[in-house]
């Protein structure tokens, strides 16, 4: 039977963007609505090509409709009190359905092929025109890349465009076929990704360009993510319907031996760019953006609102902004000290554009993050500290009354969400006009871990927007954040090894699961400044991490480590069903109601049934092909 679709030409964008002369340390961009055949055939056409993947990036890394596809619905988020359809239906709680109309599902589709198509294009043009090999492997990496995330949520995907399979397709096509999942993976995602890793450079050409690094990383995360498929140790169904067995006849082990030794390679063998940072609170830090552990992500820029790709005084809620850190954003303007609002929306780190679109469970606060005091993730992760600034606003207002009618100054502490349960919090309705909670002798506002709602809860400080423009003002919080979106870190080579290591690879001396791990563990101890409580802290509680982290990992504990190291920032969906853990893990939650106020928490549970492994095919998909009922259904994964 033949399966039919629409393809995409050829990949356009928004800006076409040119590389400038060898020379450049950035992207230059110049306005370009489309890419035709023929341009292709030039060398400022393969070049363009190049430029335009990396600007493509923006569509979907930042993009909150699809951030919130890799995060709702997991044990990191699930839907706040302003979250409509579209963040309800991926909560796989009750209040919605992913089905094919699901709009984030659409949102990879459709920026994945064309991509691919271009980076295609590039592929076969680039030798005639002379361009380098290691241009060349920029675009098998961002084929590679797309097909990889592509195979993850969809399962088996088109290879054959209507010109053949990896083909750069010229001529409007709707004859398609879905290759198995074993089929993307050894004739698209190892290959381009092999050859990526020997042609490019150790040092990125362009600041933010692909390295060997970066080939490695993701070579060695498809490799793993490969391996578990093989495995399916929970009986997951795949489609298109295939045996688990591999073309090349190599069984799991040996692909977890193979992401294991690459991981650990990119770890011996960084280039002197590659390394991690000092304290995680420097990773995340706005103002050190682009820094060394960075390894690849969809920029963005102040500097001007071309190269943003967006305006820089008022964000679309649209791609390319990048808008995604609004969602888990509380509505903190509400609060108020006596007359005014003493918390103002301003384009600080700690602050920004609420949403409220999604909401942490309070499990995050007393499960994944149970160590405050020792390990320095939490406070770099979260906002828990909401200080005035309403002078900022205009207000000539020295001080203002606060909780217990005490008076607070500009930069105290309005709000805080408090590190453990204490039992003498007594919340009232008009506390803060939010409902929050008193403590005697206090000035500040707080509310417990188990009062956290749908409304009201720590927002991701992480994610948080950082300009330089704001002057003595608020800035532009309505803006889509001018901030680079971190797509990989260096620090996850340290987990696909650990945990590689844990489904049997053999380690090196010195890089065992617990040692790699234990890396990354003793980093999160060391502490130069205190995010919440403004001061510098400077503490090293890395031997305490260490001798914490139990003598056998197992899966489970990564897993837990991997959301304290990556809370928030994407991934957390392709983790839990990478390791098929998505219905255990993040079956039940607690939390509190959708209203100021409502501090009961609430247990829900989940219905994660083992379709849901595998996102639906876009109903725009299945729209343009041209073909019968029963063959579109045979298109679609089961279930939907």
């Amino acid at each position: 039977m033949k399966n039919l679709k629409t393809k995409t030409i050829i990949g356009s964008a928004l800006f076409a963007l040119f590389l400038s002369a060898g020379c450049s340390k950035i992207l230059d961009e110049t306005p370009r609505a489309t890419f035709t055949p023929d341009f292709f055939k030039t060398e400022q056409g393969v070049n363009g090509g190049l430029t335009a993947m990396y600007a493509r990036l923006r569509n979907v890394y930042g993009q909150a409709y699809y951030y919130n596809s890799g995060v709702t619905g997991t044990d990191e988020a699930t839907w706040g009190q302003s979250a409509d359809g579209n963040f309800k239906d991926y909560d796989c709680s009750g209040v919605g359905i992913i089905q094919s109309t699901s709009f984030p599902s659409s949102i990879l589709w459709g920026e994945s092929y064309p991509t691919i198509n271009t980076a295609s294009g590039v592929i076969e043009n680039a030798s005639t025109v002379g361009i380098s090999p290691a241009l060349i492997a920029e675009a098998r990496f961002f084929r590679a890349y797309y097909y990889f995330l592509l195979v993850q949520t969809f399962g088996g995907v088109p290879l054959d465009l209507g010109s053949g399979d990896l083909k750069f397709n010229i001529n409007p096509s709707t004859n398609s076929k879905r290759n198995t999942v074993p089929e993307v993976y050894t004739k698209a995602v190892f290959p381009d990704l092999l050859q990526a890793i020997k042609d490019l450079p150790a040092v990125g050409r362009v600041t933010g360009g692909l390295t060997k690094t970066a080939a490695r990383l993701m070579l060695s995360k498809a490799y793993l993510t490969y391996g578990w498929w093989l495995q399916n140790p929970n009986s997951i169904p795949t489609y298109p319907a295939a045996n688990r067995t591999d073309p090349d006849s190599h069984d799991a082990n040996w692909y977890f031996q193979q992401a294991y030794d690459v991981a650990t390679t990119g770890i011996d063998d960084p280039g002197s760019f590659f390394k991690l940072q000092p304290t995680y609170y420097d990773v995340n830090l706005g103002s050190n953006d682009r820094n060394s552990e960075i390894v690849l992500y969809a920029d963005h820029t102040q500097a001007s609102e071309k190269y943003n790709g967006g305006s820089l005084t008022f964000g679309s809620g649209g791609a390319p902004d990048n808008f995604a850190g609004w969602m888990m954003t509380w509505n903190y303007p509400t609060l108020k000290s006596g007359p005014e609002n003493s918390v103002l929306r301003a384009a600080e780190q700690p602050l920004g554009r609420p949403w409220v679109r999604m909401a942490p469970p309070i499990e995050v606060f007393k499960n994944t993050f149970a160590d405050k005091t020792n390990d320095s993730r939490y406070d770099g992760t979260f906002t828990t500290v909401y200080r005035g600034n309403w002078q900022k606003g205009g207000s000539t207002s020295a001080t203002l009354p606060n909780a217990n009618g005490l008076p607070i100054t500009p930069g105290s502490a309005v709000l805080s969400f408090l590190d453990n349960d204490n039992s003498a919090v007594v919340y009232a309705a008009a506390n803060g006009n939010v409902g929050a909670g008193v403590l005697p002798g206090r000035a500040d506002w707080v509310v417990n871990p188990s009062g956290i709602s749908r409304i009201m809860y720590p927002g991701l400080w992480k994610m948080g927007p950082y300009r330089t423009d704001n002057g003595t003002g608020l800035g532009q919080p309505n803006a889509g954040s001018t901030r680079p979106y971190p797509i990989a870190k260096f620090s996850e080579l340290y987990f696909i090894a650990a945990e590689a290591a844990v489904k049997g690879a053999v380690p090196k001396a010195g890089k065992s699961a617990r040692e790699l791990i234990n890396v990354i563990r003793a980093r999160a101890g060391k502490w130069r400044f205190s995010n919440n409580g403004n001061v510098i802290k400077v503490e090293d509680n890395s031997a305490a991490m260490i001798t914490a982290t139990p003598a056998t990992i197992d899966i489970n504990y990564i897993l837990a480590e991997r959301s304290r190291e990556y809370y928030g920032e994407g991934g957390r969906w392709l983790d839990l069903i990478r390791t098929q853990t998505w219905g255990q893990v993040a079956k039940t939650f607690t939390i509190c109601g959708p209203t100021f106020g409502d501090h009961t928490p609430v247990t829900v549970t989940r219905v994660i049934d083992n379709h849901l492994y595998l996102r639906p095919i876009p109903q725009g998909q299945l729209d343009n092909m041209v073909a019968s009922a029963a063959e579109k259904a045979a298109y679609q994964n089961p279930g939907y």
